[in-house]
């Protein structure tokens, strides 16, 4: 939750005990509070486009490219440390031969 929407639902407790105090009944203002919501997060499941029937298998789906990008990407960056510290070891043998001599043994 965000650092200014922490402070909502003791925003709505207190509306909702001020609005009691004026009179208003207390399920009935409950019970808008609901509806509001419920009307609310169907119209964000519409604007996102998962208000229909394979919502769910959409939702599923997507964890299931998120978990294997996330898993590529960590075989990639894997792969690529372990070609650089093949590199660097080749390149150390081959310091090790120069310095050795290896290469005029070789000709």
């Amino acid at each position: 939750m965000k650092r200014a929407d922490a402070n909502i639902p003791d925003m709505l407790a207190q509306l909702l005990v001020q609005a009691e105090g004026e009179g208003a009944d207390l399920i009935t203002l409950r019970a808008m509070v609901e509806e509001a919501s419920e009307l609310g997060a169907q119209r964000v499941l519409t604007a996102i486009g998962l208000d229909d029937d394979h919502a769910s298998a959409d939702l599923i789906e997507l964890r299931q490219l998120l978990r294997a990008w996330r898993d590529a990407k960590a075989s990639a960056w894997k792969a690529a440390v372990e070609w650089c510290v093949r590199a660097v070891l080749a390149l150390l043998l081959l310091g090790i031969a120069w310095r050795l001599g290896a290469m005029e043994a070789l000709r």
